[in-house]
């Protein structure tokens, strides 16, 4: 294969890893910088990455084909079959663990490549510090209890929001000071409503293809999506698994603009509330239409005493590197942004 032919390969690698540095992975970083050398050279991470070979730099990014690659080595290190990997992992040995992940790539192949057959599902929990002061203006508004609609939401991490405990800055928290799963951010700004009487009478949530947390190998898989040096993350994903499993969660399969228009409808005495993050950017356009669409239509249909919310954490389409909470109440419609956030959670600079 001519080298214009894999440019964009080789770009997205190394633009992948510049976004791990920049996010706080530099491990992660590494191993791509090395897997881009490695596809070069003609190695190993050549065959694994084959499937995407012609695409173009958009479509290597819309697959996140190097995150498949950083998820499978992972996956494969928390497995524990493969001492070495899992060895080298643990102690963050970006030498070793690229030594041991050659050796994989070598000799089991297949499974790498079942692994990354999948777009990457992640589900990261502190994106409920960016969402909560979204729910709890709502709760401000209306003064309803509300009624709580995810869409894509992956293994529902985020779908027990309310129980968690979330430290916005000091002497200002919310949630449950008991709870295993404790939320903080390098918060800007006055903190969220947090005297809103807030009450949870009903909640469910769709994913395309949900991950069963009572499945262990489904469980590894969200972990192997987190960068193995953010341990904090893995600690919090792993509490929040936990605590979904004590919960008796339940993510129903289910294409977003279709399992919207069936399943969600304004009630009297309660606020609906359809809520999602990080997920709007990754449909195609058709599906955004037909989503909009149904959003619209329940709008419609929208009262005082059975209002609708619409509760997104998205980057703007001007600036895809920083996300934007944002809200939308009827009847009204009235838009608002409430919060410019990480993609991670790690800061919040609420408007409010």
């Amino acid at each position: 294969m001519a080298m214009r032919d894999h440019i964009d390969v080789i770009k997205g690698l190394r633009l992948q890893a510049g976004a791990c540095r920049k996010l706080g992975s530099e491990f992660s970083a590494a191993l791509l910088e090395r897997a881009a050398d490695d596809w070069l050279a003609g190695g190993p991470t050549r065959p694994l990455l084959a499937p995407w070979e012609s695409a173009g730099l958009k479509a290597l990014f819309d697959a996140a084909t190097a995150l498949r690659l950083l998820g499978a080595l992972h996956d494969l290190a928390l497995g524990g079959e493969d001492a070495a990997l899992a060895d080298a992992y643990g102690r963050l040995d970006v030498d070793a663990a690229w030594t041991a992940a050659l050796a994989a790539m070598r000799r089991e192949p297949e499974r790498l490549a079942r692994f990354m057959e999948h777009e990457p599902q992640t589900n990261e929990v502190r994106r409920s510090i960016c969402l909560v002061g979204g729910f709890l203006e709502i709760a401000r508004v209306t003064g309803l209890p509300l009624r709580c609609f995810e869409i894509a939401a992956s293994a529902g991490l985020n779908l027990f929001w309310d129980r968690y405990r979330y430290e916005f800055a000091p002497g200002a928290a919310w949630g449950d000071p008991q709870s295993s799963v404790r939320l903080d951010s390098a918060w800007e700004g006055p903190p969220p409503p947090i005297g809103a009487k807030v009450a949870v009478v009903e909640r469910a949530a769709c994913d395309r293809r949900p991950v069963d947390l009572t499945d262990p190998a489904e469980r590894r898989r969200l972990l192997a999506y987190v960068w193995p040096d953010q341990t904090e993350r893995l600690a919090r994903a792993r509490a929040a698994i936990e605590l979904a499993l004590a919960n008796g969660v339940t993510v129903e399969p289910g294409d977003a603009p279709d399992w919207t228009a069936a399943r969600v409808a304004p009630k009297a005495g309660a606020v609906t509330v359809l809520y999602h993050s990080v997920f709007w950017q990754y449909m195609p356009a058709q599906s955004q239409a037909a989503l909009a669409a149904a959003i619209a239509a329940i709008a419609a249909k929208a009262t005082p005493d059975a209002p609708f919310a619409w509760l997104a954490m998205e980057p703007p389409p001007e600036n895809m590197a920083t996300m934007e909470v944002r809200l939308t109440l009827w009847p009204g419609g009235e838009r608002r942004t409430l919060a410019e956030v990480h993609p991670h959670g790690a800061w919040v600079r609420w408007r409010g």
